[in-house]
């Protein structure tokens, strides 16, 4: 993390990005194992500058082979805005069920789980929302042919450039509320998330 955000600072600061950062209010983000990476550095004490993170595909389990018990919810910083997503659809994270000592098959356990234990939330800027038929990669535009992982993962149940827009949008918002600090933003990321939608299975907020 501290190469990346130094390279940000480096296009900061020549280049066509240069003076058009915010290298005061960073926003970590990610697919699958990114993901994690990002909610994992989500943490002010390391990184002051990061204000907020989100994942899709991605949770906390600790995997058995590292040592730890089956089931096991590593925790998070909990202390800055967090959106996590997640596709019923994901087979990467149901056929590797057994790498976290869970019931196979389950495509959203680990990452509900990943919510509802590995934060305590209380501040309204936490969200947890599962979109119905997408799958491991519904957020890829392009998938990359050198990976095997796709391999194991289910069809998604709906047009992928669906998830996507959607992703987008939540994303866009959900950063446009608690980063940029749009008072209008809040009230349409309420809206998307509460109106119903077939792509939407359920949001929860804490």
């Amino acid at each position: 993390m501290p190469a990346l955000l130094a390279k940000v600072e480096q296009l900061q600061s020549k280049g066509i990005l240069a003076g058009m950062l915010d290298l005061q209010r960073i926003i970590l983000g990610g697919h699958s194992a990114g993901g994690r990476v990002a909610i994992e550095n989500a943490d002010p004490h390391f990184f002051p500058q990061v204000a907020a993170s989100f994942g899709y595909g991605s949770h906390t389990m600790g995997t058995l082979l590292l040592g730890y018990e089956a089931g096991t919810i590593l925790p998070l910083a909990d202390s800055l805005p967090l959106l996590l997503m997640g596709g019923t659809c994901d087979g990467v994270i149901a056929n590797n069920s057994d790498r976290y000592g869970i019931t196979s098959g389950n495509a959203t356990t680990p990452v509900i789980r990943t919510f509802q234990e590995a934060i305590t939330g209380g501040r309204n800027d936490s969200y947890l929302v599962l979109l119905d038929g997408a799958n491991r990669f519904s957020i890829v535009d392009q998938l990359d042919s050198t990976l095997d992982t796709p391999l194991l993962d289910f069809p998604a149940t709906q047009p992928q450039e669906s998830f996507r827009l959607l992703m987008g949008e939540i994303i866009s918002l959900f950063i446009d509320t608690y980063v940029r600090q749009q008072p209008e933003a809040s009230q349409l990321l309420e809206q998307l998330l509460n109106t119903a939608n077939p792509l939407i299975k359920s949001f929860e907020r804490k």
